[in-house]
């Protein structure tokens, strides 16, 4: 496969100029979306509406600017995600959409109908054939989004505590799984409890749906129940004092595979546009319930019919780029102890791992790691 083309435009406007979803909808012109044939067709644009008290979610103009593209070229736009594993304003449809209301993204505000793509409870999906998988032979994914005739993702690109950074191919494949889906790839690996480090504080017990953390009143610790754990991780994000590790040493590895076959199973056989939006870089996930200050700097928006070349592109930006102070970065970088990865990722959260995901997305014939930067 030859390079693939991703276009980039950075975040500087001029006064009494073009805004910024101005300057989106002109970037994603350029970047050819109009080759798409839209006219009269379901256009599925899968984006994360942020949990409830995280502000680092992409703000509703950048959507908008979005569906108005998709509604110049005849198509028919809805806004998609579906429904979360574990526990927060987001694991059932009626919750999501009031979590998505009041994060900005309404019908109003946005141009176009907000769909949760997995149903009430997270149950409506359908099984998809994953061509060449090595790991998943169905993708279980929501129905709406495979209903879909055109398939577009809107994706803020961060860090992220397991996956290394959140983008393109996490927020298509683990995004677009169904409650079965996502507990499919969180699935491999198990946690446990260190317990001279756990302060029995229960700030892990909240985060887990499945019964997998049972708090010891007797020693004022959490336990992990092996028989419910699914290996999600959200506990791991929510321990402030390290005291909850991953007995699979290569969970983040196969979690990785996982996600790049679900996202093919998501866009194989009908067309894909994909864009994503440097900015707002915080550590970990949209799926926390707050969010903490950026790692680095604000970079630019990038577009490309290849997901995979569009997270490489993206990635590589990141990587130049200079960490910014006061951040979780900076602080681990000081500590005497600190051990340079060569990867701001790496070194912001050194238990997580991202480049299995884009070596096995090349493998299974996902896109190209090779690409070319066109800049708007």
């Amino acid at each position: 496969m030859g390079k693939s083309e991703v276009y980039f435009t950075n975040f500087r406007t001029e006064a009494f100029g073009d805004g910024l979803p101005t300057k989106l909808k002109k970037m994603i012109k350029k970047a050819g979306i109009a080759e798409i044939d839209m006219d009269g067709k379901f256009t599925a644009i899968k984006l994360h509406f942020g949990e409830l008290g995280n502000i680092s979610y992409l703000r509703p103009n950048y959507a908008k600017a979005v569906v108005d593209v998709v509604k110049e070229l005849g198509g028919k736009p809805f806004l998609t995600d579906c429904n979360t594993m574990y526990p927060g304003s987001r694991k059932n449809a009626l919750e999501h959409l009031e979590c998505a209301w009041e994060n900005g993204f309404t019908p109003l505000t946005v141009g176009c109908p907000v769909l949760i793509g997995d149903g009430l409870k997270g149950t409506d999906d359908i099984a998809v054939p994953v061509e060449g998988g090595e790991y998943v032979k169905e993708a279980k994914i929501g129905r709406a989004v495979m209903d879909a005739d055109v398939f577009i993702s809107l994706t803020h690109f961060k860090g992220h505590e397991m996956t290394g950074f959140g983008g393109t191919i996490k927020n298509i494949g683990m995004g677009c799984g169904s409650r079965a889906g996502k507990k499919d790839q969180h699935g491999s690996g198990k946690a446990h409890i260190v317990e001279e480090l756990c302060r029995g504080c229960k700030r892990c017990q909240k985060e887990c749906a499945n019964g997998g953390l049972v708090f010891q009143e007797a020693k004022k610790k959490m336990s992990v129940d092996q028989n419910h754990c699914v290996g999600c991780g959200r506990c791991l994000g929510a321990c402030n004092f390290d005291a909850i590790r991953f007995d699979n040493d290569n969970a983040n590895e196969v979690l990785n595979c996982k996600m790049a076959e679900y996202t093919k199973a998501v866009i194989d056989g009908r067309p894909s546009f994909h864009i994503s939006l440097i900015v707002d870089v915080s550590p970990n996930c949209d799926c926390h319930g707050e969010n903490d200050a950026p790692i680095l700097p604000n970079i630019g928006m990038f577009a490309s019919f290849d997901p995979l070349a569009l997270d490489q592109a993206c990635v590589d930006a990141c990587m130049a780029a200079t960490p910014l102070p006061n951040s979780q970065l900076s602080d681990n970088m000081k500590k005497a102890d600190f051990v340079d990865h060569h990867d701001h990722f790496r070194n912001s959260t050194p238990e997580s791992e991202w480049k299995s995901c884009l070596d096995h997305a090349e493998k299974i014939g996902l896109g190209s790691r090779e690409y070319e930067l066109i800049t708007v």
